[in-house]
Parts: structure tokens; C-alpha cells; sequence
């Protein structure tokens, strides 16, 4: 790009000295462009005197073709001279550059790339009265610092970036090679030599016979036809190279699909915007063309860049379906985007082509609503471009958290491995302060959360979620959007959580009969177990309550052994702590009858999913 902008100093690119003028220009968006001459030639070759910043490109992309086939030679160019030190040929120094014909008269097209600025969008969108169907207007800018001006040319401009590099062809490049050097050859013994008896020769076999004439005049028709088609295959490759490198005019004249018709400015100027009116000549549209993943813009008429100038051209004007609403996306840099939405512009590309990323400038019936900048947007995508901060509308939002639901994902004997999920609930409450209702569009970042039952309309891209809450006039609005996020956790089958997990994935997986008669029986054993652990549990406390208060009616006899005037407290003592002593053995007896129960339906457990496995990721779980 340095060189580019300095064009206008050190002259032309490329010069030449025969009649070859320029004929077509194509910017590129990534710093190359190609340029085509094309012209009457009389000579035997032709030359051309090239910046030594640019042979490379020149070399790299030089593309020369006629009218009835290639009658090109060769193409030679000085070399510069060796180096002794420090010094390096200056950039602005030109190389010769001829290429070498086979006659005297030859109708050319010459075409190479060389370093130019990219060309950059402009976007409009215009409304109609009352917000109706937008229009999108695309122009391009195109800067010539190319020293040189682009008189009656054909313009085109690519969306994308085709792979371009420096290549140094002009550059003498002798890579390194391994030294072999032949150090003689020594015998360290003497060889025993091999005797043979004579024998008598064989009899020679008979010579092949020579080959026929048929395949000889088909090879060498072969050969005369590959020479004879070599420009058609030259013209036919080229049309194949528009991905990779800009190609000479005709393979870029639109091979391949017709062109749509779309409008653009006539003559050498630059046209005058009017923002509430669409273009009045719809039949001077630019040509679009979409092949191999790039968009192609082809300007109809001819015209003329002066050089070191800029000129805007529009390239495509379509009705768009689109309308105007409200985004709430709070952004660091807008401090108020906290609380209130932006002013939004959604649309739907219609245009047939890529839109390239470049500023958009609204506006609706004449009147300018604000400026944003639009990311690249292919050909059917839906875009939201903030232009203005909204104040007339105020969001809060509060967020709670829970750990939710259980679903079985393996079933190992008693082990379950079980899925839950962390859930977010977000609470959005909308205030609308205008006279008229309004349709905000709530951006909710998801992460690597996943939104669970999304309100009606809601849309996801990019890591968030647009959720729509349509408010009316001078009222309230409040939506929630519930996220989750899934995690796996290890519980035995009596955790209460694995249990419903195992009844969900009964009711609703609908296993093979066996694998859920097994599942059942091994869920009522476990819950049976569950049922006798919790008693066992409360005649263990019971027991150690009245051991208590055995221990305590003990101590209160020591207390009153020796009072005579407490006999009839200490009988209510001994008749209490025979009680004690009585439900003491029938609780120890329970707890005993428990552990026998307990263990019993353990070796019943055991022995039931001894084979049970059961994994809800396989298509066919079997026990």
C-alpha cells in the first residue's frame, strides 16, 4: 500500500511505448489490481518499462493473448547487477520488460496486476413514509494513485479477497546443493574370479516389428492439434482464474452465469446522492456477477478516473424487506446502553451479492436518523445496525440460579451416573416511555449455556441469543429467558435425585421388557433398603434416648438412697427405669430383626444387578 499512495510521484506502474491503451481496471480488497491493455500492435515485440517495486507482480501475473491464437515468444527482462555491499536498485528504477512476437501486425490484450489502494462501501439505507420497505444502496470508492489516468475505462469491483503475494520472479535465486567429491576407490582384498565352461551361444530371438504408421500419424495429430488449440486453452484458462487471479477481459466478461441488471451513475463524475430517492435510471445498473464465493460488481458505461482522484459509484439500489426497532446490547464504550436499547435498522440482503463491511447512514422519508457500521453480509443474511441511542426506552433485567432435573445417562450395578443441569433465569422488564409501542429485541449472551424453551421469535447467532418483547405505548413488558447448562453426576440408586432419574428414563426411553422388569425389581429392593435404613435410624436414636434415660433415673436413685422420706418417689424411680429397661430390650430386638432384614435384601440387590448395565448414550441398552 505504500507504494500505491505515493503513484502520483513516481509515475505509472508500467509504461509502454506501444499502442496499448488501458481498457480495464478491477480493485480487488486486498491491495492489487488488475489492469488490461488492450490494442493494434505492429512489430515484433513489444516492451514495457516497469517499476522495480513491481516486476515482480508484473512477472508473477503477466497474462498476453490475441486474436486467433498466441503468437507470444518469449518474455525477457534484464537482470540487475550483482550487489557489492549495501546497495539495493532503487524502487522507483524501471526494468525492461519485452515480450517477444512471431510476426508484425497482432491485435493484443496485455494483462497484469500491480499494488493499488482497495476500494471501500458506502451503504444507505433509505425508509419510506411511516417506516415502510427500506431501500439499500451500495456505492464503491475507488482511489487511482496510480499515476496515470484511467481515461474511458471498464471498472469493476470484487467483494472479497483473492489470494494475492509478492513473488521476487526478477530475483536470481541459486538454492545451495550437498558437495560430493570423489575420493578414488581401494581394494582391501583380492577377489576370487568365476570360471565357466564353455557353451554354445543361443539363438538370437527375432527382432520387434517396427511400430505402425497409424499410431505415429495419431501422435503426431495429436501434437498439431495440442498446438493449435494452445490460445483457445489459454482464453479457456483464463476464465477459470477469477478466484485465484484477476484474469483479462474476456474471461472476466461474466462466463458463467448472466449478469443481473442493476443501476448505476452514467459518465465521468461522481453522482449526487439524494437520500428519500431511489435512481432513476434503472437500466444503467452495474452487472453482478457471484461466482466461486466472491461477488464481481461491472460498471456498464465507461468512464474516466482522473489520476489522484477518488470517485463513488453506485453499485447496487434493491428493496430490502427490513424495519426499524429497538436492540438492547449494553456495550462498555455507551455507558446509558446499560438502561436504555439502541435504535436499530434491520434488513435482509437482497441484493444477490456480498456486502462488504464499510459505514451505513440511515434515513427515512428525507431525513438523516444516524450512521453505523455494517459487517460483511452475505446474500440472504439479516443484519441489526445501532445508529442511535434510545432513551425513551428503560430495560432491567435481575437473574436467579438453581440446579435442575435429573436424567439418567448409565445405570453400573448401583452406581448412577446422572445428568442435572445449572439453570439461569433471567427477568428482562421493559419500560416504554414513548407514544408509540415499540419492539425491542433483548440481546442475551449464552456462552456455553444453551437457551431452554425460548419465547416465540427468538433468534441465535454469534454465542446470543435476540429474544423479541413487543411494548405498548406509555406501559410496561416483561419476558424471561431461562438458560442451562448440562453436567454429569455421580449418585448411588438410593440418592432421591437418581431415583427419579431412573423412574424419567423408565416412562419415557420405554426399554426391552427384561432390562425394565430388572431396573424395577432392583428400585423396589433399593427403596425397601432405604425404608428399613430410616427406622433402623430411629431405633438407633431411640435406643440411646432411653439408655439416657435409663442412666439419668439411676443416678436420681443414688441421689435419694439414703432419704427415708422418699420411699414413694424412689418406688416411681424403680417402676420407671424397669419400663425403660423393658422397651430398652424390645427396641434392641427391632434394631437386630432390621439388620437381618437390611442384609437380606442387600445379597437380593447384589445378586440382581450383578449383570445390570445400562447405558441411555447406546442405541440398544441391555442389562
Amino acid at each position: 500500500m505504500g507504494a500505491g499512495a505515493t503513484g502520483c510521484a513516481r509515475g505509472p506502474a508500467v509504461l509502454t511505448d506501444s499502442a496499448l491503451p488501458l481498457r480495464r481496471v478491477v480493485v480487488y480488497r486486498n491491495g492489487v489490481g488488475y489492469f488490461e491493455r488492450q490494442g493494434q500492435v505492429s512489430g515484433d515485440e513489444v516492451r514495457f518499462r516497469v517499476l522495480q517495486s513491481e516486476v515482480g507482480d508484473f512477472l508473477a501475473t503477466l497474462a498476453v493473448m490475441e486474436e486467433g491464437g498466441s503468437s507470444v515468444r518469449a518474455a525477457a527482462f534484464p537482470m540487475p547487477p550483482e550487489s557489492t555491499g549495501d546497495e539495493t536498485p532503487s524502487p522507483r528504477a524501471r526494468r525492461d520488460v519485452r515480450v517477444s512476437l512471431d510476426g508484425r501486425n497482432h491485435h493484443l490484450v496485455v494483462g497484469y496486476t500491480v499494488e493499488t489502494p482497495i476500494w471501500r462501501p458506502s451503504y444507505r439505507l433509505v425508509f419510506g413514509e411511516q417506516g415502510n420497505t427500506p431501500q439499500v444502496q451500495a456505492w464503491g470508492i475507488v482511489q487511482n494513485l496510480s499515476g496515470e489516468d484511467w481515461r474511458d475505462v471498464r471498472l469493476s469491483l470484487v467483494a472479497g479477497a483473492p489470494v494475492s503475494f509478492r513473488s521476487e520472479l526478477a530475483q536470481a535465486t541459486i538454492p545451495p546443493r550437498p558437495v560430493v567429491t570423489d575420493r578414488g576407490a581401494v581394494i582391501d582384498a583380492v577377489p576370487l574370479g568365476e570360471t565357466t565352461l564353455a557353451q554354445e551361444a543361443p539363438t538370437p530371438a527375432a527382432p520387434p516389428p517396427p511400430p505402425t504408421a497409424a499410431p505415429m500419424a495419431e501422435a503426431a495429430a495429436m501434437a498439431m492439434a495440442d498446438d493449435a488449440s494452445e490460445g483457445e486453452m489459454l482464453r479457456q484458462g483464463a476464465a477459470n482464474t477469477r478466484s485465484r487471479r484477476p484474469a483479462p477481459s474476456r474471461a472476466m466478461g461474466g462466463r458463467g452465469g448472466a449478469p443481473m441488471p442493476m443501476q448505476a451513475p452514467q459518465g465521468n463524475t461522481a453522482p449526487t446522492f439524494q437520500p428519500s430517492q431511489a435512481p432513476r435510471n434503472l437500466n444503467a445498473l452495474a452487472a453482478l456477477a457471484a461466482q466461486g464465493g466472491t461477488t464481481r460488481y461491472d460498471l456498464p458505461n465507461a468512464l474516466t478516473v482522473p489520476n489522484n482522484t477518488a470517485t463513488m459509484v453506485m453499485l447496487t439500489a434493491r428493496d430490502v424487506p427490513g424495519e426499524q426497532m429497538f436492540l438492547f446490547a449494553p456495550d462498555p464504550g455507551v455507558g446509558d446502553s446499560a438502561s436504555h436499547p439502541f435504535h436499530v435498522a434491520r434488513f435482509e440482503n437482497r441484493t444477490g451479492a456480498l456486502l462488504e463491511r464499510g459505514p451505513i447512514a440511515i434515513f427515512e422519508s428525507g431525513a438523516f436518523l444516524g450512521q453505523g457500521m455494517l459487517e460483511a453480509l452475505p446474500d440472504g443474511a439479516t443484519t441489526t445496525v445501532p445508529f442511535a441511542l434510545e432513551r425513551g426506552l428503560a430495560v432491567e433485567s435481575s437473574t436467579t440460579y438453581a440446579t435442575e432435573g435429573a436424567r439418567l445417562v448409565r445405570l453400573v450395578r448401583e452406581s448412577l451416573t446422572i445428568e442435572r443441569y445449572n439453570v439461569a433465569r433471567t427477568t428482562y422488564r421493559v419500560r416504554n416511555g414513548l407514544d408509540r409501542s415499540a419492539r425491542v429485541l433483548l440481546r442475551h449472551g449464552l456462552g456455553n449455556a444453551e437457551i431452554f424453551q425460548p419465547p416465540t421469535g427468538t433468534e441465535t447467532s454469534n454465542g446470543n441469543a435476540l429474544v423479541p418483547l413487543t411494548v405498548e405505548r406509555h406501559s410496561r413488558g416483561e419476558i424471561v429467558v431461562t438458560t442451562r447448562v448440562a453436567f454429569n453426576q455421580g449418585v448411588d440408586m438410593g440418592d432421591e435425585h437418581g431415583l427419579l432419574a431412573i423412574e424419567q428414563w423408565l416412562r419415557d426411553a420405554n426399554p426391552p421388557a427384561a432390562t425394565a422388569t430388572l431396573v424395577r425389581s432392583a428400585v423396589d429392593l433399593r427403596r425397601q433398603i432405604a425404608e428399613l435404613s430410616r427406622e433402623r435410624d430411629t431405633q438407633v436414636q431411640r435406643r440411646e434416648d432411653l439408655a439416657q434415660n435409663s442412666e439419668e433415673t439411676r443416678e436420681n436413685l443414688r441421689a435419694i438412697q439414703r432419704n427415708a422420706t422418699a420411699n414413694d418417689l424412689r418406688q416411681q424411680l424403680t417402676a420407671r427405669l424397669a419400663r425403660i429397661a423393658t422397651d430398652l430390650d424390645a427396641t434392641t430386638r427391632r434394631i437386630v430383626e432390621l439388620d437381618t432384614q437390611i442384609g437380606e435384601r442387600r445379597v437380593r440387590l447384589a445378586e440382581a444387578v450383578r449383570g445390570l448395565d445400562v447405558d441411555t448414550t447406546a442405541r440398544n441398552p441391555a442389562p
